[in-house]
Parts: structure tokens; C-alpha cells; sequence
């Protein structure tokens, strides 16, 4: 069964669900997420894409390729994320040419990050890792998955102390949402990394996260 098909049938009651993980894996439109960024006010190009060789800091979330404490296998074709991050949380871009960079595609812009073939070279594109760190720890979010070919992503979720709180895979891989709800609502999702080995690369779009206002 596909990952949207089996989607279609996730029921989600409420903050408290439990699905036998510390992180599910659920519906995204079942998510109440106040705050948004996409890619489309960044620099952006076709083909290889805008390169960024630092951390990139927008509102409400920062990204690079991975957390300080973490490597990266320079052996392999993708990233593979290897060691545990440091706490508390901070971001380190990758290596010359294998960091981020913002490319234009089919009307809007997505990130993708750069493999160890490195910046500009096509099979580098969107084999690298992608990490998140967020301003406020969260309880849920969803992105928008784009370019994959049936491969497989990973998902690893982190605690502001560099805690690892889980793993979720995410596959087959191609262009859908996904979302993330922590078990029982715990808000301590401080950042995330997300790796693949799709064959043709990954990208991210249409971040969503933030909590709805505490009703007085």
C-alpha cells in the first residue's frame, strides 16, 4: 500500500493519539499549524539552484545540513547522518559545495541539500541531508515532500538538548505532505534532520508548524 493511500486511512481524534511511537506519522490535514514557510521569497534558480554555503535563518526556523556533534559519511553517494547531536541544538552548514540551495521548479521554489558529489553536479542535487532547527519546540509539523522517485526518506527528531526523540521513515518516497504528531501532544520537537536515499534526490517545501493560540 502507498504511503497516501494508507494515509487515507489514519484517523486522528485529537492531540492524544497514540500510534505506538513517540512520533506518528498522520494525516497532514488533520494538523492545526499556525505558522508557514516556503521558499518563494528566497533567491532561487533552475537546474542546480541557488547555492547557500551557511545557515539559512527565516522566521520562526533556521537550516543547513545537520547539527553540531553530527557527521556525515564522505564515502557515500547521500548523506548518511551519523553521531549524536549536541545539546543545546545548533546548526552547522556542510562542507564546501554540499549545503542547501533554493531551486525553482514547476512555478515555486523548493530547498534541497547537496550530497558529497557537491554543488553544482546533478547527482548531488537533493541527496543531501536537510536539518531544521526551530525557534520554539513543537508538538507537530508537516513539510511538503517533492522530486522523489519511490525511494526512501528518514526523519530524525530531536530534543533541544540533542535528545533523540525518534525515527520515522517516510517511504516510498514522491511528491506528497507529510506530518508528524509527538505522542500525547508533547511540545519538545526542538529540530529535525531529514536524509534519503531516493534515487533521484529530494526536496522540501511548505513548512508548517506553530501551535493555535491558547484560547482564554
Amino acid at each position: 500500500m502507498s504511503l497516501l493511500r494508507a494515509l487515507a486511512f489514519v484517523v486522528v481524534p485529537h492531540a492524544g493519539i497514540a500510534c505506538g511511537a513517540p512520533v506518528c506519522l498522520v494525516d497532514p490535514e488533520s494538523l492545526v499549524l499556525t505558522q508557514v514557510i516556503t521558499f518563494d521569497g528566497l533567491r532561487s534558480s533552475f537546474g542546480p539552484g541557488h547555492y547557500m554555503d551557511d545557515v539559512l535563518v527565516l522566521d520562526g526556523a533556521r537550516f543547513a545540513e545537520r547539527f553540531a556533534g553530527q557527521t556525515v559519511d564522505p564515502t557515500l553517494q547521500h548523506d548518511a547522518i551519523f553521531g549524536a547531536a549536541n545539546g543545546p541544538l545548533a546548526l552547522m552548514p556542510g562542507h564546501r559545495g554540499q549545503n542547501l540551495s533554493v531551486v525553482s521548479f514547476s512555478g515555486n521554489a523548493m530547498l534541497t541539500g547537496y550530497g558529497t558529489a557537491g554543488y553544482p553536479k546533478r547527482e548531488a542535487q537533493g541527496e543531501g541531508a536537510i536539518a531544521v532547527l526551530f525557534d520554539e519546540d513543537q508538538a507537530a509539523f508537516s513539510f511538503e515532500l517533492r522530486g522523489g522517485d519511490g525511494g526512501a526518506a528518514r526523519v530524525l527528531f530531536l530534543a533541544r538538548n540533542g535528545r533523540v526523540i525518534d525515527e520515522t521513515p517516510v517511504e516510498p518516497t514522491g511528491e506528497f505532505t507529510v506530518g508528524f504528531l509527538r505522542a500525547d501532544g508533547i511540545a519538545d520537537i526542538a529540530g529535525f534532520v531529514m536524509t534519503n536515499t531516493d534515487p533521484q534526490g529530494v526536496a522540501m517545501d511548505t513548512l508548517r508548524f506553530g501551535k493555535p493560540p491558547e484560547l482564554g
